[in-house]
């Protein structure tokens, strides 16, 4: 049986991907603050994940915080940006830095970006910190694709865009866009990652495949 380790694995997408991945016959770990894993904290990352003992078909990164969008530079204040950071960006370094350890020769991994991280589609300014953050994620991403490329050659590591998800998460602005369900998101994404290709490890793709530009 596969296995699959969905990290983030209580909020509207983690969620979902969990039952998603069940239903495909993936035997499913998941772990979130609920089991002491604190992202932000690397001693509690080393902890948890160093217990685990498996290597994993396929690792999904569910984890983030928008925040309190700025809708003009004024309203940046470094504690903000800090505690965006933290979890989006430092967060999921930290997470990745374990990932040569836990993830098959020939796995996946998804890590939960956003369209508002790519710096040649940002038509509208604002939401500086969460933007930043994705942005900054995203490189992230690619690094760690080419150097795990380099011990997992058939791999795939990518950063993934789920559209506007019906969550809480999107709560206080998901009336302005229109949104697809989490248990939607969720396949869609599942399905796009088991659609890439190793040459395609440490791209930015949306919930359709569709490649977007950095």
């Amino acid at each position: 049986m596969e296995q699959a380790l969905v990290i983030g694995a209580t909020g509207g997408i983690g969620s979902a991907v969990c039952k998603a991945l069940a239903a495909k016959g993936f035997a499913v770990t998941g772990l979130s603050r609920r089991d002491g894993l604190d992202v932000t904290d690397p001693a509690a990352v080393s902890r948890i994940l160093g217990g685990l003992q498996q290597r994993f078909d396929l690792v999904f990164i569910a984890v983030g915080v928008l925040g309190t969008p700025e809708k003009s530079l004024a309203g940046i204040t470094v504690d903000e940006m800090k505690k965006v950071f933290a979890v989006n960006t430092f967060g999921v370094a930290i997470l990745l830095s374990h990932l040569p350890k836990l993830l098959s020769k020939t796995g996946r991994c998804a890590v939960l970006s956003a369209r508002v991280g790519s710096i040649g589609d940002n038509q509208i300014g604002g939401w500086h910190s969460y933007r930043a953050s994705k942005a900054a994620v995203n490189q992230i991403v690619k690094g760690a694709a080419i150097e795990l490329g380099r011990t997992h050659k058939g791999a795939v590591v990518a950063a993934l865009h789920p559209g506007t998800v019906e969550t809480s998460f999107t709560a206080d602005y998901a009336g302005r866009h229109k949104t697809v369900s989490a248990e939607l998101s969720a396949i869609n994404l599942l399905n796009v990652l088991e659609n890439l290709e190793p040459d395609q490890s440490g791209g930015f793709f949306d919930y359709a495949g569709r490649e977007i530009v950095w």
